[in-house]
C-alpha cells in the first residue's frame, strides 16, 4: 500500500508541475509543447501497434489527433496569412494519416506523420527568440 500511495503523490506532483508549465507559457511555447506532446503519443502508439494493444492505442491516437485539432483550431488565419493556411492543410492531413494508421495498423504512415510533425516543430523552434514573446502579426499563425 506505501507503493501505491508514493505513486499517486509522483503521479499527482507530475500533474501539477505540467499544470504549471502550461499556465506559465508563451504562446510559442504551448505549439511546442503540443507538438511534442503529439510527437512522443505517436512514439508509444507504435509499441502498442507490434503489441496488439488495439483498445490503448485507439485511445492514444485519439489523444493525438485531439492535440492536431487543437493546433489547427489555434490557427489565426487571418493575419498568418498563407502559412497559416498550409498548416491548417498540413494538420488536416496529419489527421487523416493518423485515422487511416489506425484503421491498418500500419507503423509506416505513423513514422510519416512523426516526421512531419518533427518539422513543424524545428521550425517552431528556428524562430528568433525575439520574435518567440511578441505579440505582433508576423507571429499569428497561432494565436
Amino acid at each position: 500500500m506505501g507503493n501505491s500511495l508514493m505513486g499517486n503523490n509522483i503521479s499527482h506532483y507530475n500533474q501539477v508541475d505540467r499544470f504549471s508549465g502550461v499556465t506559465e507559457a508563451s504562446p510559442h511555447r504551448l505549439v511546442l509543447m503540443l507538438l511534442e506532446g503529439a510527437i512522443s503519443k505517436i512514439a508509444i502508439v507504435k509499441g502498442l501497434m507490434i503489441r496488439k494493444d488495439v483498445a490503448k492505442k485507439g485511445e492514444l491516437i485519439g489523444q493525438t489527433i485531439a492535440i492536431v485539432g487543437g493546433l489547427r483550431s489555434s490557427l489565426n488565419k487571418e493575419a498568418g496569412g498563407e502559412i497559416a493556411t498550409n498548416l491548417d492543410n498540413l494538420y488536416e492531413y496529419i489527421e487523416h494519416r493518423l485515422l487511416t494508421s489506425n484503421l491498418q495498423n500500419d507503423v509506416t504512415i505513423l513514422d510519416e506523420v512523426s516526421k512531419l510533425l518533427h518539422e513543424i516543430k524545428a521550425g517552431w523552434e528556428s524562430i528568433p527568440a525575439e520574435m518567440k514573446n511578441s505579440s505582433s502579426t508576423t507571429l499569428s499563425v497561432a494565436s
